[in-house]
């Protein structure tokens, strides 16, 4: 499939006239377009009215703000490209909620943009194209990691542009102008790996299902070796960070497996949570999408990448969303399998966008019903009595093992947070300006201390032993004076400090419940039996926490 073709020469013709070659390329690109648009309105509209009805900020959105504001090429628990992304947000928009998610909307616009194209790369038409879109706008996990800062909101976008790039290149193989998207697959497989390790994972399984097809002839080429060349280079940094301290993520990573930090589902299990991410009735769509790409012998490599990533990530325990970002291209094939075994409908032959009515107006109208599932577009006591009164509270699950209140931890996380910074900025203003000068504020997690990072006035930066709020140090802090937002008991603070009172409470009704903790200040620290004082600094490495 040719973007291209070169008309013949002949004697008086001066110059090579270049003219279109496939005249749909216009037409399914205008399709992609208009679908991302709407799918960006959706988001944004979304994220507008949320903060209208009282939902805050993400807890996960104070910690990436916070990164950003200590750019570098690596952190404990994500990659640079999320803190970069908040960094923007965060000076071009400030402290508006629906600013600061504005590029994970504009994230999931380009993916849904990529499936159209997808589609059509491998073939499809306008039918293929527009009922592939119209799955991926309404997906519940898409709609939910699109409405607020997240590396996920990104990951399909560097996924997918990768597999285009192969297609592309596959597809015109005998013009070898197109080995050139190797460089756009080397750029998209970096920053990708900047993103989000799990892009390492996704390359793998790529390289692995190359070489057991015979597409593998693609990967031995100048171009192939520049592209893998740049993809290493662009991710090198992030290498380079993790060495010079000491692999850090590595030992995350080990923490949460030892420390069962997610819900470890049975092979069944993760298979039907996968089903339900990504809608049920969508599984008629992607699934068929997935029986093409295996069943035809030119691109089963893209099957057999699904197959093998879907593998690694059962085998790890991982996270169910973790396999979210590649199913756009089982939607983008199945939009093809719908085209084909229905290729005599009047509406799929004469090439209408929309040539499923019955069954693409049942995906709306499904998507409608369990939308506040995934975008929080009803205020909390209303949300809980329609999720009891349409049966939906059975599905409210989490991804990992904390237990949740009335909400699922995915909402639950927005609330709290303005409370908390309320009360520790009056127990601080409380203090006398001696002590002020003297009192840190040390949290239990990164959510907390971000929260006051960034919502705070006129406090001292926050402490905390949790992933990279350990790495950022103490601030020059000796701990003889603390605000402590921690779990523990004033008896067990009585070991280390003179001085111990509960002075405040954390906790509303909707936050989670290892929220709900009091607030001390503790002063004095006590002397040990050889005279010397044990300092905050003496404590420090003994309380990291990459979790």
């Amino acid at each position: 499939m040719n973007f291209f073709h070169f008309a013949s020469y002949s004697p008086g013709m001066a110059t090579t006239i270049v003219r279109p070659a496939d005249p749909t390329l216009r037409a399914a690109m205008r399709l992609a377009i208009l679908f991302a648009a709407i799918k960006l309105a959706i988001q944004v509209a979304a994220n507008m009215w949320e903060s209208h009805i009282g939902y805050g900020y993400f807890r996960d959105e104070f910690y990436y703000i916070a990164c950003g504001r200590h750019l570098a090429w690596g952190y404990v628990d994500h990659g640079p490209i999320v803190a970069l992304q908040a960094r923007v947000s965060e000076l071009v928009f400030g402290k508006s909620l629906a600013g600061l998610r504005f590029l994970s909307a504009l994230a999931g616009a380009g993916r849904v943009f990529l499936t159209g194209m997808l589609a059509w790369a491998l073939g499809g038409r306008r039918p293929a194209q527009g009922l592939a879109m119209l799955g991926i706008l309404v997906v519940p996990q898409y709609l939910g990691i699109d409405g607020f800062l997240s590396m996920n909101s990104c990951e399909s976008m560097f996924w997918m542009t990768c597999l285009l790039a192969l297609i592309l290149i596959l597809n015109n193989e005998v013009d070898s102008s197109f080995q050139k998207f190797w460089l756009l697959f080397g750029i998209s497989g970096g920053i990708g790996v900047l993103n989000k390790p799990s892009m390492t994972f996704f390359l793998i399984a790529l390289l692995i299902a190359l070489l057991l097809t015979p597409q593998r002839r693609i990967l031995f080429s100048r171009w192939a070796a520049l592209g893998t060349a740049i993809l290493i280079l662009i991710a090198l940094p992030n290498l380079v960070w993790q060495v010079h301290n000491h692999w850090p993520t590595l030992e995350f990573l080990r923490n949460g497996q030892l420390g069962n930090k997610s819900i470890r589902l049975s092979p069944v299990a993760f298979t039907m949570k996968q089903i339900l991410n990504m809608g049920p009735l969508l599984a008629f769509l992607w699934i068929p999408g997935l029986v093409r790409l295996v069943r035809r012998r030119q691109e089963r490599w893209i099957g057999i990448t699904f197959i093998l990533f879907f593998a690694v990530m059962l085998l790890e325990h991982a996270k169910d969303y973790y396999v979210s970002p590649i199913y756009p291209i089982l939607f983008a094939a199945g939009g093809i399998a719908w085209e084909t075994r229905f290729a005599n409908r009047k509406w799929v032959a004469a090439d209408r966008a929309f040539a499923f009515p019955v069954y693409g107006t049942t995906i709306i109208l499904l998507a409608a019903w369990g939308l506040p599932l995934s975008v929080p577009l009803l205020p909390p006591a209303q949300w809980l009595a329609y999720t009891r009164a349409t049966g939906l509270s059975r599905f409210n699950g989490n991804s990992e093992t904390y237990s949740s209140g009335p909400l699922p931890q995915f909402y639950a996380d927005r609330f709290g947070w303005q409370e908390e910074v309320d009360q520790i900025t009056r127990i601080y203003n409380s203090l006398s300006p001696e002590q002020r000068k003297v009192t840190g504020i040390l949290c239990q997690n990164y959510g907390e201390a971000g929260a006051i990072d960034f919502l705070g006035h006129n406090l001292p930066p926050a402490l905390s032993a949790n992933n990279n709020y350990y790495l950022w140090g103490l601030h020059n802090y000796t701990g003889d004076s603390l605000i402590i937002v921690e779990r523990t008991s004033r008896e067990h603070l009585l070991n280390f400090f003179d001085h111990v009172e509960v002075v405040g409470q954390m906790g509303t009704p909707y936050s989670m419940p290892f929220e709900h903790r009091p607030i001390f200040l503790a002063s004095g620290r006590k002397l040990l039996a050889d005279g010397h004082r044990f300092t905050l600094a003496d404590q420090w490495p003994s309380k990291k926490d990459y979790f």
